[in-house]
């Protein structure tokens, strides 16, 4: 097996999830490190945060906002957010982002308030 690996975002699959659609690479059994996703977010995304990932948006295109623990930031392409595991987030305004995902995107650590 080679010692890299290559993905096509745009021809991957789109997945939901609680920002819209997700384009992933290297979320895959066995790929642990980190993942890559580009993700065409909805006007209202719902709110969630993981226990144990950290994950970083790159805004791409569109404007809106990041609401960060009850607080919306403004953000436009370019802007780089960090967001920490526990921080409750969502996007509200149609963006496209890359979000880089560390360790690599996990299902069961998405978690949402009752």
């Amino acid at each position: 097996m080679a010692n890299f690996l290559i993905a096509q975002l745009d021809e991957a699959p789109g997945v939901a999830c609680p920002c819209g659609t997700a384009r992933r690479a290297f979320a895959w059994p066995g790929e642990s490190v980190a993942s890559v996703h580009l993700v065409e977010i909805k006007a209202d995304a719902q709110a969630h945060y993981h226990k144990k990932m950290t994950e970083i948006y790159v805004i791409l295109e569109g404007q809106g906002h990041l609401e960060l623990d009850g607080v919306l930031y403004p953000v436009k392409p370019m802007t780089t957010v960090y967001i920490k595991p526990g921080c409750r987030h969502r996007a509200i305004g149609a963006l496209k982002i890359l979000n880089l995902p560390v360790p690599a995107f996990d299902p069961a650590d998405e978690w949402f308030d009752p």
